[in-house]
């Protein structure tokens, strides 16, 4: 593999003596948008949180290129359902800058800028409970990019949108991509993984499947799991 990011080394996680994901070995490269996919309870969640240093590995190991703890402070998550704070839209934009000592008037300035990349110039005196579905993962998605990561988690952003929103989020997601933020991410949407992907991890009963590149995945599967979740059939 050229240039990998991170090496998954029988990595394992466990709940309550049980495991959950794994043993999985693999390696990511350090470039583009890698698609984790699989039906209901696969480990898609539980894998990400764990990359992102947000669940503790039970056994195996998780080497990065650089070293875990600068990485991860260069890293984001966003979640399916976005975290709400009492503020105003711009105000809880601004929020990881100002944990991190940024002024609040610096803070706010940013804030307003990447609030016009993600389309919210207009709703930044809002409270951020009032805004709608599309507008919350937006936002979410504008208080993750505000601190420049390197690397984007993102589950399932558009899970609970309407194809409108899942359009303008794919767009921004398609953006960032270019300006060379690196993107692994969750999804049941077989069109949106299509449309945004360079390589597909299934995952199935929290083991690793497959992982190829997105046009040998979506062409030629290589395992019945795989084959079956393509086809809209249950997989077993």
């Amino acid at each position: 593999m050229v240039n990998p990011m991170m090496v998954l080394d029988k990595v394992e996680l466990r709940r309550g003596g049980r495991v959950i994901v794994g043993p999985i070995s693999l390696g990511l490269r350090d470039a583009g948008v890698t698609m984790a996919m699989g039906p209901n309870g696969a480990g898609k969640t539980t894998l990400l949180r764990a990359l992102h240093g947000l669940e503790r590995v039970s056994s195996g190991q998780i080497r990065w290129a650089e070293s875990a703890e600068a990485l991860r402070a260069r890293q984001a998550f966003v979640f399916q359902t976005p975290i709400l704070m009492r503020r105003s839209v711009l105000d809880s934009i601004a929020y990881p800058l100002r944990l991190k000592g940024v002024s609040r008037g610096e803070a706010r300035e940013r804030a307003a800028a990447c609030a016009e990349t993600v389309g919210l110039r207009v709703r930044l005196k809002k409270d951020a409970s009032t805004l709608s579905g599309g507008e919350k993962q937006k936002m979410a998605l504008a208080r993750a990019l505000i601190t420049e990561p390197a690397l984007l988690f993102l589950d399932e952003p558009s899970a609970n949108l309407d194809g409108r929103s899942t359009r303008e989020i794919e767009e921004i997601l398609t953006h960032i991509r270019a300006g060379g933020t690196r993107i692994v991410m969750s999804t049941h949407d077989i069109g949106q993984a299509r449309r945004l992907a360079d390589e597909v991890v299934f995952l199935h009963d929290g083991r690793l499947v497959e992982q190829a590149s997105s046009a040998a995945f979506f062409d030629a599967p290589q395992s019945n799991q795989a084959y079956a979740y393509l086809q809209g059939d249950i997989v077993i």
